[in-house]
């Protein structure tokens, strides 16, 4: 009699469990919907202001950058960002990754540069002001990423993500997360990983409502 209720427990518990998640689901493509859609609004007259002041330090390149991405259970999308670096940046990156021992120590434990030479004058600026990743609305609003989730992982970082791969795929990457409000960039790789694991593994509507707006306190501390 106890092993049967304890089933009917449990299932009832599992079921709860899922109508929740679903419920958590939907409101929450529901709001990456109508935001992301308002902010592609907003994101035209910013794209044309940010092609002009490109041309006026002489660079006469594509404003924006795309590249493949990991996104959820593992599967590529094409990520969009307004470009910051020099043209041909991941060749320059692993020309500078051969000549200088101690620049690819510094990539090897972080996966970025804190003074990457490679950034160009008006990319500082839109880094500072967090303004690179606002095409990542596009993403948004095709369902490949979220406001709020994991960050969107290379291809090739998959194998140093090792143990922490299955629980970070399980979520959308997002525009701002977990990791960007409790270190931002003064983390490790290996601690930015366990950071998102503990993300998808305790996600929730109320985490994200606090990480959504924390962002904007990070953002603005950072000005």
């Amino acid at each position: 009699m106890n092993k049967e209720m304890d089933i009917e427990q449990i299932v009832t518990s599992t079921k709860k469990h899922t109508l929740s998640l679903y419920i958590y689901l939907g409101i929450k493509r529901l709001f990456d919907i109508i935001f992301s859609l308002i902010g592609i609004v907003f994101l035209i007259p910013i794209s044309i202001l940010v092609k002009i002041s490109y041309m006026i330090t002489g660079d006469f390149g594509s404003i924006f950058f795309t590249q493949d991405r990991i996104g959820k259970h593992g599967k590529t999308f094409k990520f969009f960002k307004f470009r910051t670096m020099v043209p041909n940046a991941d060749k320059i990156l692993f020309e500078l990754l051969e000549k200088d021992k101690k620049l690819a120590k510094e990539y090897k434990l972080n996966k970025k540069l804190k003074n990457d030479p490679r950034i160009t004058k008006a990319g500082k600026i839109l880094r500072k002001a967090s303004l690179d990743e606002l095409p990542q609305l596009i993403n948004i609003f095709l369902g490949q990423m979220s406001f709020v989730g994991n960050r969107p992982y290379l291809p090739r970082e998959k194998e140093d993500m090792g143990e922490y791969f299955d629980d970070i795929v399980k979520t959308k990457p997002g525009l701002t997360g977990y990791w960007q409000v409790m270190g931002r960039s003064d983390t490790t790789f290996e601690y930015r990983c366990k950071l998102e694991s503990e993300y998808s593994n305790k996600c929730s509507l109320l985490l994200d409502i606090k990480i959504f707006f924390k962002t904007f306190l990070v953002v603005l501390k950072g000005l």
